[in-house]
This record gives structure tokens, C-alpha cells and sequence, in this order.
């Protein structure tokens, strides 16, 4: 018959020990992780939105229009990542891009580009004279909801409803 020695159940112990350590170390870096993914899954939306909203900007400097079409602005964003699916929407005096995300952990993202009079930006400006403005959006729940598109009013932009600005 084999007799425990006090070793044995140091043994015993010490790997236990090392067992909780393990688990804890597990229980904080893996949600740390997830957390990091999710985060680089959010800068990937802000930045290519907010890129299209420059692009957009330029491309109507030289065209006196906004592109309906994401690979005329010669940005190189595919129109679906494995994050978000990216759209834009001309109407006459503006437009919209929008970054929808494609998980539940992730926001979506819309950007708004207007034509406006030149003197709402720069009293110096001649008065027939027209420039653009942007604004860039964050939806303030996470998810693959189309957020409400920015206004631009009275010389103010805005967010839509349920969506925050990061322009600032």
C-alpha cells in the first residue's frame, strides 16, 4: 500500500494554485481580446466613413457633383469587409455614406457631406460661391441598423436621432 507524503499534497496544492492562475488569467485576457477585436472592428468603420466623406468632398470639387458609386472616389474600400457593408446615397444637395456593421457587438457608422454657400463657412467668400461641409456619425447602439442620416440646417449640421457626432 503506497503512503501520501506531505510532498505528495504539496504537489497537490501546487498545482491546484497554479490551476486557479491559469483560470484567472483566462478569465481576464480572453474578454480583453474580444474587446480589442471589437475595437479595431470600430476604428475600420469610423475611418473608411469618414475617408468617403473626404472623398466625396474632393470628387465633388472637380466634378460639381457627389459619386453614387464607392469606387469612383478611388479610395480602394470594398463595399463589404468582413465588418461592415458600405453604401452611400446622393440626393440633390448632399450625401450620405454610411458604414453598417455586421455584428451585434459593433456600431454603424453614416457620414454626411452637404453643398452649402460658401459665406455659411467664410464671410469672405463671394456670394455666389459654393463649398461642402461634413459630418461623421456614430449609431449609439451597437448593431446593423441603417442610422438616421445627419441634417445640415439653418448652417448647423446635426446627427439624426440615435446617433452621435464625432466631428468634433
Amino acid at each position: 500500500m503506497a503512503r501520501k507524503t506531505a510532498t505528495d499534497a504539496t504537489g497537490l496544492g501546487c498545482f491546484l494554485v497554479l490551476m486557479l492562475l491559469i483560470g484567472g488569467f483566462i478569465y481576464i485576457l480572453v474578454p480583453l481580446f474580444f474587446n480589442q477585436v471589437n475595437y479595431t472592428k470600430k476604428v475600420e468603420g469610423k475611418t473608411y466613413v469618414g475617408a468617403m466623406n473626404r472623398a466625396q468632398q474632393a470628387y465633388h470639387l472637380t466634378e460639381q457633383r457627389f459619386s453614387d458609386n464607392i469606387p469612383d472616389l478611388g479610395l480602394g474600400i470594398q463595399t463589404e469587409t468582413e465588418s461592415y457593408t458600405y453604401s452611400n446615397q446622393v440626393t440633390g444637395k448632399a450625401v450620405f455614406n454610411y458604414g453598417i456593421s455586421r455584428h451585434d457587438q459593433v456600431p454603424s457608422y453614416v457620414g454626411g457631406v452637404f453643398v452649402v454657400p460658401a459665406t455659411n463657412v467664410n464671410s469672405d467668400a463671394a456670394s455666389d460661391d459654393m463649398t461642402t461641409v461634413a459630418i461623421l456619425c456614430e449609431a449609439d447602439t451597437p448593431g446593423s441598423i441603417k442610422p438616421t442620416a445627419p441634417t445640415y440646417q439653418n448652417g448647423e449640421l446635426a446627427c439624426g436621432e440615435g446617433t452621435t457626432d464625432l466631428s468634433r
